[in-house]
């Protein structure tokens, strides 16, 4: 993010900045088309009641698209052929309603389309938070690998305890053999050397992987592809090699004993192998938390098969770090679409793990008290290089096989050293390392022109590659580089 936090989206009817809305676009190409048709000459009918944003917007057919949004989520629906979500009709649109009653009127009533998509929104939301109460598997949830399927019996409603039990022994049953076989696969590695990696290239890792995948275990299948891309990663790879094959090697001990684990570090290691409790059922037993969530950054990523978005927030009162993520199928945007900046009166509930991180959200109230929209709160409260450190640490220390913690450090300034960039801490004389990952991404270069030089709060992973920003805040009244509208620095 730029200079400053976007400020406070209003659930009860306060019109969203452009800068909100552009950070929920997709990708640039729908920055800029939607741009383009924010204008009132491309729409009629247009109007905004309560959580609602509707029009027609005229295009290459002889029928104007209509396109609806709702702000609770947000959550959109055009019938323009776009797979992008949202579609630069959506964002077009909310780009005029946030340019004030000029360009979309408030007050009105949803046109007959726009109540029956509405209608049904609010009937599955209630259903969904009906099955939560009720302890219920609704419509399932998200796995380590994408969305859950959620289990129905064969007369729709819910799932049979009993089947469910049977299904889920049957599963880790497949992921212990899953384990038991890259054991094997890790010992011979080793037996016949680590150079034999070099030599042996992607093909037996891959046929390893595959076997992953039969044993619908998700995270062996992500780590035995890690192992497989190593070799090919520059010069010491053979020590990085044996450090992924030392903790792929934890991973599958803990699995195949975790009967012998302390409950929290045996919920992290099935959450790490890629079993998760279904969203429904977290809701209706686990504790929710209600905090004043500030939206600190938000990242997608592809894996060729899934779309992957993470959200970090951070409780104004219980100071504690989350994630949300959400999936889509490839060249979609997932639906969870929260503006980096955003402050989020809700409940959110942990999954179970050594070291709570990621979450669910479940309830979220209304009565948040706002900033105007031209307001440009100060940048989050940070901590120093060392507090970082210390804190990724204590993490690691219950989550071996934890790749980053999310930390938002204070006053840094980036600095070139010998072996790349650093992220120098005046005050303590420590410096950071930036994430080598990060050297080739423009990402780096626009948090450098924030600074000018000078100290910025940047919030990002603090990790054993090092540090991997994601947002900062200019510390200058006006921004140098806005990147608000692009979710923050990615």
């Amino acid at each position: 993010m730029g200079a400053r936090t976007v400020a406070d989206m209003n659930p009860q009817g306060e019109r969203w900045t452009a800068e909100q809305v552009l950070a929920l676009a997709p990708d640039a190409t729908s920055r800029t088309a939607g741009g383009k048709l924010a204008a009132a000459g491309q729409w009629s009918g247009a109007g905004a009641h309560g959580q609602a944003v509707w029009g027609l917007c005229s295009g290459s057919g002889s029928k104007p698209y209509q396109t609806i949004v709702d702000l609770n989520g947000p959550g959109y629906r055009c019938s323009c052929p776009s797979r992008k979500f949202p579609c630069k009709h959506a964002l077009g649109l909310l780009l005029l309603w946030a340019s004030g009653e000029g360009g979309v009127p408030g007050g009105g009533e949803p046109p007959e389309w726009a109540e029956q998509w509405l209608g049904d929104r609010r009937e599955r939301a209630g259903k969904l938070a009906a099955a939560a109460r009720d302890g219920g598997p609704g419509r399932g949830g998200e796995t380590a690998d994408g969305p859950g399927r959620g289990e129905k019996g064969e007369s729709g409603g819910a799932a049979d305890p009993e089947a469910a039990r049977r299904r889920a022994e049957r599963r880790a049953q497949r992921i212990a053999a899953g384990a038991t076989e890259l054991e094997r696969r890790l010992a011979d590695l080793l037996r016949d050397g680590l150079a034999s990696a070099d030599r042996a290239g992607y093909g037996a890792w891959d046929e390893t992987a595959a076997r992953m995948v039969d044993a619908q275990a998700p995270g062996l299948e992500t780590r035995v592809r890690e192992l497989a891309a190593i070799p090919s990663s520059g010069p010491g790879w053979p020590a990085r090699l044996l450090e992924e094959c030392a903790l792929a090697h934890l991973l599958n001990q803990g699995f195949l004993h975790l009967d012998r684990l302390p409950e929290k570090l045996a919920a992290t290691t099935r959450t790490r192998v890629g079993l998760t409790t279904p969203v429904a059922e977290l809701l209706a037993t686990g504790e929710p938390i209600r905090d004043r969530w500030l939206v600190l950054g938000r990242q997608d990523g592809t894996d060729g098969r899934l779309t992957t978005r993470r959200i970090w927030l951070r409780g104004e009162r219980t100071h504690r770090m989350a994630l949300l993520l959400s999936f889509s199928a490839p060249g979609q945007s997932p639906e969870l679409a929260l503006p980096t900046g955003l402050v989020l009166d809700a409940d959110l509930t942990y999954y179970p793990a050594a070291r709570p991180l990621r979450a669910a959200i479940g309830t979220r109230h209304e009565e948040l008290p706002h900033a105007p929209s031209s307001s440009a709160p100060s940048a989050p409260e940070g901590c120093d290089v060392d507090t970082a450190l210390a804190a990724y640490g204590a993490a690691l220390g219950e989550d071996p096989w934890l790749d980053g913690w999310p930390v938002v450090l204070a006053d840094v300034v980036p600095v070139p050293g010998d072996s790349g960039w650093q992220l120098a801490d005046e005050r303590s004389g420590s410096a950071l390392p930036v994430d080598p990952r990060c050297a080739g991404r423009t990402d780096l270069w626009q948090l450098m022109a924030i600074s000018g030089g000078g100290p910025v709060t940047v919030f990002g992973e603090c990790g054993h590659r090092g540090f991997s920003p994601l947002t900062a805040w200019d510390p200058t009244p006006v921004s140098l580089l806005d990147t608000a509208a692009q979710g923050g620095i990615r």
